[in-house]
């Protein structure tokens, strides 16, 4: 098919006539041009119905032709819910419609619209439930009709990334107050971030004041180029902006997470709807979409348009109606009064029809409702009041240019509000956040000469606000150019219905008064029971004229009204966005290279970069046999810096330790150590370490390495509400720690200048000690968490790679050798140690991990111990985590295996690994608690299907009664 509707070159901003592309919709064949988006060489295509409504199935047609409705939602591909007006056009493009049961033209589910007065609002409140069991078969018919696109389980992943950015300034929004912000901020020196929904910058200037203002556009943005500290991330879109004035910016297939000290709000306004019959057929339209249309994109919008406005912004969209070659029948003012602005005063002397006083009161439809066959044109006698004497015109086109509500919900993310100001008739900014600086029509600017003003102050002050040394500053708008833009009552029920106010849930004038009349006066309870603002468009076409409706039908002022709750995503964020790849911080102990260096395959731990074992990929098994075999024998060193440090010090460190952990540390000696479990207040096991205690007032806590953050959290939470004297500090990054193990590591140190008297007398097992050793400061630790004798040394991190290379040095005689993290679990597993997230989940408490012996049961408190009490009297245990052993014939089972019990899932394992010293295959794992007994058997399923029977045995599997650690 022809393009039939494009438009002669000036028009076309965005496109490239040079470049046809073919594409398809609804299985029929189209050509656009490269530039185009989906919607844009559809309608120049003549394409008018897009899509279908979600109740109804009503047609529908574009409305704001900027992304901001649903109406343009398409299926593409594998991806639903598309929008066709944001959609680039490629070669090869094939779509189709949504909410469609058989083909757009011939929807089989509209007769359900024939059945509306039997669908009341609220209806869904009303019915299903009854008679009992109703539900079950209502359940799988609302479930086919509901939702929009369809979802592909069988789409192949697509890469998609996250990436961090950071700004002084981040400006939101590439118009012409955003350009002005950003050359304001960028003269400054300051790092500045410009994000922009779209491909050019310059916002309306591009399209909504005539040819000469695109040259405008076009200087901000060379001028904007001349500042290498200004970054423009275009086309990008930011979705939320939370806490400290973290950004998520969508560009592409990358998530950037940007943090700015400062933030200019200048994302602009959305144009609001009329409500009259009829007002969602494909053709009625927003006055800034056709001029999206005709200047971007060189559609031509249709043949003969009826312009309906309340607003000086009307004229200039008949001008470039008729540049276009509409022929512009009528234009409906809604204003009683005379307009004298130059526009309108240029199309009255060219002999344009223009009533006052005058409203469109219903569209009337063509044949199908697939579009417009005219207006019904009536004399405006009150508020949403007609005359009733109508005159009909004939036209296939109606704009409307009524008004605007700023596009903040981004602020209001964060805490903003918009309330209505009565005397302008608009939402404007309430509570906005102080680290943020607002411009343009999003604050109720319109004059253009008042925007580049603002934007211009805006800049300023939030660089100023960032630290930067900013010149003079920039004179503040005079008039901002908002009296008269929107019109205070756009709204005109008919009748017979069919009077949207909400075009994305089909609700209508009389389904707002209602679900008031049933006791749902206010805006947020008419929303959630009618449905007006919960669907895609998030309310941005429905806010304003709703709460309008809301509130007239409670007999109070508008001015009043404040919108409902605004949650991020702005707009709809993929699954691939979210679940993208993550560049995670790289962190690097200060042994890093000595393992690199020693052929260490290296492995994540939560941001840390740790060994997994030494030696190639193909002899692992080997590798990690031969480290274990070493360590039991004679001695190995591992890298522990990445395990959490915390300095708790205070007059009341006792206590808090006391409150904060399961165990008893009142009473903890000095120079000793004791092990740790922490409960959330669930009394869920969520961490476990090693408390040392140097003095009366300081303890030096371990953490487990993907644990150290949320515990130290934790801490700073309760203690703001304990308020004990106390001071908790993450010291993990200030220290680097190794673990040297096995018979001979007190021979290796005691080779080692020392002021730390090692024998077992003064050092015995669980001991903690602070010296030197070859003048290093140190803090030195006797455990074993693999079950030999072990010593866990800490040191200044500027000082590790020095001390392990001495140590290493001292050990040669003594066969010392690195092992890694994989070689440590498996000794850990001999010995019988836990690992926190491993063999225990979200969900574990003590007394199912077997770890009631680390439970105080004296104390009077912990956190979490009145949920283990609650749960100890009325919850009998339903799993417990028991040792086992399997025939050494057998395979060692994954983790996470099903432990099946009579067809019954019971448990999982949670560890398993074969073991020379144990002579056999081990594990751990969640059995029913009756099969807890030593000797009972276990039933294991692996992968396949087949089962392996295990033998429940009591754990530690290795030196059970602990004799070696305590050499």
């Amino acid at each position: 098919m022809t393009t039939s509707h494009r438009l002669p070159e000036p028009f076309g901003l965005y496109i490239d006539r040079s470049k046809t592309l073919g594409f398809e919709f609804e299985g029929r064949h189209y050509s656009g041009v490269a530039g185009d988006t989906l919607g844009s060489a559809l309608a120049a295509n003549g394409v008018k119905m897009i899509s279908r409504s979600f109740k109804y199935h009503r047609p529908r047609g574009f409305l704001t032709f900027a992304g901001l409705d649903c109406n343009s939602y398409v299926q593409f591909g594998e991806e639903p819910n598309t929008q066709a007006d944001r959609l680039p056009l490629a070669e090869g493009l094939s779509a189709k419609a949504l909410n469609v049961s058989g083909s757009l033209e011939n929807d089989r589910d509209a007769y359900i619209e024939r059945f509306s007065r039997f669908l009341p609002v609220g209806f869904y409140y009303k019915t299903f439930f009854r008679p009992k069991g109703a539900w079950a078969f209502w359940e799988k018919i609302i479930r086919r009709k509901a939702g929009l696109g369809t979802v592909d389980k069988s789409t192949p992943h697509g890469y998609y990334d996250k990436a961090y950015l950071f700004a002084d300034v981040c400006v939101i929004g590439g118009g012409p107050a955003g350009l002005s912000a950003a050359i304001e901020a960028g003269k400054s020196g300051a790092e500045v971030i410009l994000v922009d929904e779209e491909a050019k910058l310059g916002g309306s200037l591009n399209y909504a004041f005539g040819e000469e203002w695109q040259a405008q556009a076009k200087q901000l943005a060379d001028e904007l180029a001349k500042y290498n500290n200004v970054t423009v991330l275009n086309p990008a879109l930011c979705t939320g902006w939370y806490a400290d004035n973290w950004l998520a910016v969508t560009s592409g297939n990358r998530l950037y997470k940007l943090r700015a000290k400062q933030v200019v709000l200048a994302t602009g306004s959305v144009e609001q709807p009329m409500v009259f019959r009829n007002n969602d057929l494909p053709g009625v339209i927003l006055g800034s979409a056709v001029q999206r249309m005709v200047r971007l994109y060189g559609v031509k919008p249709g043949e003969t348009a009826v312009v309906c406005t309340g607003n000086d912004h009307g004229y200039q969209v008949a001008k470039d109606l008729r540049a276009a070659g509409v022929e512009v029948a009528a234009i409906a003012d809604l204003r009683n009064e005379t307009v004298k602005c130059a526009e309108a005063e240029e199309l009255a002397a060219a002999g344009l029809r223009i009533l006052s006083g005058h409203t469109v009161y219903e569209a009337l439809q063509a044949q199908g409702k697939k579009g417009v066959a005219g207006a019904v044109i009536d004399s405006i006698t009150g508020e949403g009041e007609i005359a009733g004497s109508g005159e009909t015109v004939a036209c296939d086109l109606i704009v409307t240019s009524i008004g605007y509500a700023p596009l903040a919900q981004l602020m209001c993310h964060c805490g903003g509000r918009l309330t209505y100001n009565d005397q302008l008739a608009a939402f404007e900014l309430d509570n906005q956040p102080s680290d943020a600086a607002f411009a343009g029509s999003v604050n109720n600017t319109f004059a253009l000469d008042a925007v580049l003003a603002e934007g211009s102050h805006a800049g300023w002050s939030a660089a100023k606000a960032a630290g930067a040394k900013t010149g003079k500053e920039p004179a503040k708008p005079g008039d901002k150019g908002a009296e008269g833009i929107n019109h205070p009552w756009p709204i005109f029920p008919h009748p017979e219905g069919k009077d949207f106010v909400d075009l994305d849930e089909d609700q209508t004038v009389k389904d707002v008064i209602n679900a008031v009349a049933d006791g749902f006066e206010d805006v947020e309870l008419m929303k959630r029971y009618t449905t007006v603002g919960m669907g895609p468009s998030q309310g941005r076409n429905s806010a304003l004229n709703s709460v309008r409706l809301t509130n007239k039908a409670n007999g109070r002022g508008v001015s009043e009204a404040t919108t409902t709750t605004q949650r991020p995503p702005f707009k709809p964020v993929s699954f691939g966005h979210l679940a993208g790849r993550s560049f995670d911080q790289e962190r690097y102990t200060a042994m890093h290279h000595r393992h690199l260096e020693a052929g260490a395959r290296m492995m994540v731990a939560g941001a840390w970069y740790r060994p997994a074992y030494y030696g190639r990929k193909e002899d692992r098994e080997r590798c990690i046999a031969e480290e274990a075999r070493n360590v039991r024998a004679n001695v190995g060193m591992i890298d522990v810096s990445t395990l959490g440090g915390l300095e708790v010090r205070g007059p009341d460190a006792p206590e808090f330790m006391n409150r904060m952990y399961t165990w008893a540390y009142k009473k903890q000696q000095v120079g000793r150590a004791r092990y740790l479990l922490m409960t959330d207040p669930t009394g869920a096991v969520v961490d476990d370490g090693v408390a040392c205690r140097f003095s009366e007032q300081e303890f030096y806590v371990t953490a487990t390495t993907g644990g150290v953050d949320g515990v130290y959290r934790a801490m700073l939470r309760w203690n703001a509400e304990w308020r004990l004297q106390v001071d908790v500090a993450n010291t993990t990054g200030a220290y680097a720690g190794f673990n040297i193990a096995g018979p001979n590591s007190r021979k290796v140190l005691q080779k080692l200048d020392s002021d730390i008297d090692l024998s077992a007398e003064a050092f015995p097992y669980m001991g903690v000690r602070e010296g030197h050793i070859e003048g290093i400061p140190v803090r030195l630790l006797r455990v074993g968490f693999v079950g030999e004798l072990g010593y866990e040394v800490h040191v200044g991190a500027a000082y590790g790679e020095a001390l392990w290379d001495l140590v290493m040095e001292a050990g040669k005689e003594f066969k010392i050798a690195p092992f890694g993290v994989e070689t440590q679990r498996l000794l850990r597993l001999e010995k019988g140690h836990i690992i926190i997230g491993q063999d225990t989940d979200g969900l574990t408490t003590p007394a199912e991990a077997d770890m009631l012996w680390a439970v105080g049961k004296k104390k009077p408190f912990f956190v979490g111990k009145r949920s283990l009490d609650i749960m100890a009297e009325r919850r009998p245990l339903e799993r417990k985590l028991v040792g086992f052993t399997l025939p050494e014939d057998s395979p060692v089972p994954e983790e996470c295996l099903l432990v099946i019990k009579e067809d019954r899932i019971v448990g999982r394992v949670t560890s398993a690994a074969r073991s020379e010293a144990c002579g056999g295959i081990i594990g751990l794992a969640y059995v029913a608690p009756e099969d807890a007994e030593p000797g009972s058997t276990i039933n294991i399923k692996l992968e396949d299907g087949a089962y392996v029977y295990g033998r429940v045995t009591p754990f530690p599997f290795y030196d059970p009664d602990g004799k070696r650690q305590e050499l």
